[in-house]
């Protein structure tokens, strides 16, 4: 009020004639828009040395501007909400869980194989030890190796059975994903079916070495099979011989 006072004062001054001279109104005039502009900011509120002042918010948007952002965000709704868009949505969630349903099942598979081929491989080993030692060790010793050689054979028969279901499950989870990946194709969902696909060839390069040694535990199993063979048939024929040969010095010594 009362820079409006002292602005009322110059403005009467100059009108009755009161201003000495020309120069001597700017600087009056340039005194009052100092005190007008002090005056406006002890209204807006008094502020510490150095702090800044925020700026007005941006909540005073005309009406005008509010309707024509809020008309452009109902249209990109809109657009985010059709048929076409629903489906790829679909698609992409489909594939994301089909992925999920692949790669558990893979893992399974993955280590039922391993354990398989980890079993075998102690069956062998232990098996190989009785053969080489037929004829060397006591019934006693005999028999501890004998049930080491069926405890990993009931082991790798257990484990092949694991292989065997997680085989079945997978090959399920391998046919959803293709189809999902084909869905996705022709829903217009080119990259839910790329990684779709992606996902698939992992799936398969993780297995197929997996899938590898337990074919090499197989033909090693294999081998020692024959082996066993072999070597059955050779101490029998020992112990046959030896026997003969016992009876035949026995004949001799009572002759």
């Amino acid at each position: 009020m009362q820079a409006v006072r002292q602005c009322s004062a110059c403005a009467s001054r100059a009108a009755g004639g009161l201003l000495r001279s020309q120069t001597d109104f700017p600087l009056r005039g340039a005194a009052c828009i100092r005190l007008l502009s002090a005056t406006e900011t002890r209204t807006l509120g008094v502020h510490k040395l150095g702090e800044k002042i925020n700026p007005p918010s941006v909540s005073a948007v005309s009406s005008g501007d509010a309707r024509g952002l809020f008309d452009i965000a109902v249209t990109q709704q809109v657009e985010n909400l059709s048929q076409d868009s629903l489906i790829r949505r679909a698609a992409s969630v489909v594939t994301d869980s089909c992925s999920t349903f692949l790669s558990q099942t893979t893992l399974a598979l993955a280590e039922a194989l391993a354990s398989y081929s980890k079993a075998v491989h102690s069956r062998i080993a232990f098996q190989r030890r009785y053969l080489a030692s037929l004829g060397k060790l006591t019934a006693a010793e005999e028999e501890v190796l004998l049930q080491a050689v069926r405890g990993w054979r009931s082991e790798a028969i257990n484990r092949l059975d694991d292989c065997k279901r997680y085989e079945s499950t997978w090959t399920a989870a391998l046919n959803l994903c293709n189809m999902a990946a084909e869905s996705a194709e022709n829903s217009g969902a080119q990259q839910a079916s790329v990684s779709m696909r992606t996902s698939i060839q992992a799936a398969q390069s993780q297995l197929e070495e997996a899938r590898k040694l337990s074919a090499a535990a197989d033909r090693k199993l294999a081998e020692t099979k024959v082996e066993e063979i072999q070597r059955m048939a050779e101490y029998a024929a020992f112990r046959e011989n030896g026997e003969e040969h016992e009876i035949h010095e026995a004949y001799l010594r009572e002759d």
